[in-house]
């Protein structure tokens, strides 16, 4: 069957690979000129590259994983030393670590947290371990049901003191979520711990070779259309037209430069949309089914990456690193990490800054010299005195609307892929599925949609290739 998929992020080109794998015929419409939605990037006049986002796999993405095996791209992973740094901003230009011995979880990140004394005392160390226990033993069960809190609200009813939180926490939350612990629910870091702690190499990092658009979108386009898909750039979606029993008629998509509006009639539509826009895109009679209703709770979280390149080396640190300030939350020295930016001269620093909320609507002026102000604490020497290091370029991204706001409350709001429109399904990392907003949440959500339309409409000829599990 024909199925056409509005979105080319990450939720709809896995969608598209698993459709064709079940024997169906995906059509993926993308309203931009670049692949990869939430993950997309540019290169610049220079030919460098610049990002949507900082993006970063860990080990506790069993479905990215698998999928890149399926591709046959897993090489392109640059898997890290097994640590977690963070800065430490009362004493600037220095690090503590979090190194992660092999041995079997959760005894290695348990040991990993007992040997840093940089951070923790021995009293908060014992607080913290037994503030965990009860996501530990109980399970995903206790995390989901813990969505009714903030992070802050949960720690707080843990016993685990004020120090621990804006040590560890707070980066975590800007780190997973983009928002602070006392708005995200305490359930979306809770899930990554408990991944963390279950899987002995669940909270190792890996870095891409190169962009996100070349190195991961581009061999899934190639995969769907050797197999009969197709991946279509420069195709806004402008209306679902409907059937008059509430079904999707057709894609309309919008002409550009003077083209006319273009029908596209498929057997199956997707949405692999952001929320935001799904919102937008909605006939007016399926806003009256509770189904949809609900997706009023879910909006996208601001979010602002940075990208400085500089004419010296800052750090020959590859790792991520959180950066511990009020303004950024994590960064990297790509020209170190990864393998086609690298330059052994000089540094290009990635850099998130979240919260984003009150920053969204600034100039990139102010962007960049507030960024700049933090940089001087988090490298003191080479920011201070007579030969200070010289900001060659910058480019700013502003994404006004990424990842849905985990804010507590939001489990609920969250949809199946399976709507109650029979031909119409949702792929997106907002949507139900175990794992937070990000990339493994798209690609396991795109995953969950082909398996829900392949359940409900069986490819007539053999697949191409047997199912693979889902989960993990």
């Amino acid at each position: 069957m024909r199925v056409a998929i509005a979105g080319a992020g990450l939720a709809g080109l896995a969608c598209a690979k698993y459709l064709v794998d079940a024997g169906h015929t995906p059509i993926v419409l993308e309203r931009r000129d670049v692949l990869g939605g939430l993950v997309a990037a540019w290169k610049d006049e220079d030919g460098d590259w610049y990002e949507t986002g900082l993006h970063v796999f860990f080990g506790a993405y069993p479905n990215m994983i698998q999928l890149m095996t399926e591709l046959g791209i897993e090489d392109r992973l640059q898997w890290k030393e097994h640590t977690l740094i963070f800065n430490q901003p009362e004493k600037p230009g220095t690090y503590s670590r979090f190194d992660v011995p092999d041995i079997p979880a959760p005894i290695n990140v348990i040991t990993s947290i007992l040997r840093n004394n940089d951070m923790l005392t021995w009293e908060q160390k014992i607080r913290f371990a037994v503030g965990l226990l009860p996501a530990i033993v109980r399970g995903q069960k206790y995390v989901e049901d813990m969505d009714k809190y903030s992070l802050l609200e949960w720690l707080q009813k843990q016993g685990i003191d004020d120090r621990v939180n804006s040590d560890i926490f707070i980066a975590a939350s800007k780190a997973l979520t983009f928002i602070d612990p006392d708005d995200v629910s305490a359930t979306i870091p809770l899930t990554a711990l408990n991944r963390f702690l279950k899987e002995r190499y669940g909270s190792k990092v890996a870095f891409l070779d190169g962009s996100p658009t070349e190195r991961l979108c581009q061999p899934m386009v190639d995969y769907i259309t050797e197999r009969g898909g197709e991946v279509r750039l420069n195709a806004p979606l402008k209306e679902i037209v409907l059937n008059d029993d509430g079904t999707v008629k057709e894609y309309l998509l919008r002409g550009l430069n003077g083209a006319p509006d273009e029908v596209l009639q498929a057997d199956i539509y997707v949405s692999a949309m952001s929320v935001d826009p799904l919102k937008v895109m909605l006939p007016q009679v399926w806003r009256k089914q509770e189904f949809f209703q609900k997706l009023d709770g879910l909006e996208g979280v601001e979010v602002i990456n940075i990208h400085l390149w500089f004419d010296r080396k800052l750090t020959d640190i590859d790792q991520l690193l959180f950066s511990r300030s009020p303004l950024l939350s994590v960064y990297a020295d790509m020209s170190n990490t990864c393998k086609e930016y690298a330059n052994s001269d000089r540094s290009m620093l990635e850099l998130v800054l979240a919260p984003a909320k009150d920053w969204i609507s600034r100039s990139e002026e102010e962007i960049l010299n507030a960024t700049m102000t933090e940089l001087q604490k988090l490298f003191p020497q080479h920011f201070t005195g007579e030969n200070t290091a010289q900001l060659l370029k910058h480019k700013i991204v502003k994404t006004p609307r990424s990842v849905y706001r985990a804010i507590p409350g939001r489990q609920a709001y969250r949809p199946s892929q399976k709507t109650p429109i029979a031909n119409f399904y949702l792929a997106g990392s907002y949507t139900m599925q175990e794992f937070l907003g990000s990339m493994e949440g798209a690609v396991l959500s795109g995953k969950l949609a082909a398996a829900a339309i392949a359940e409900d409409y069986p490819a007539p000829t053999e697949p191409k290739k047997s199912p693979v599990a889902i989960g993990g």
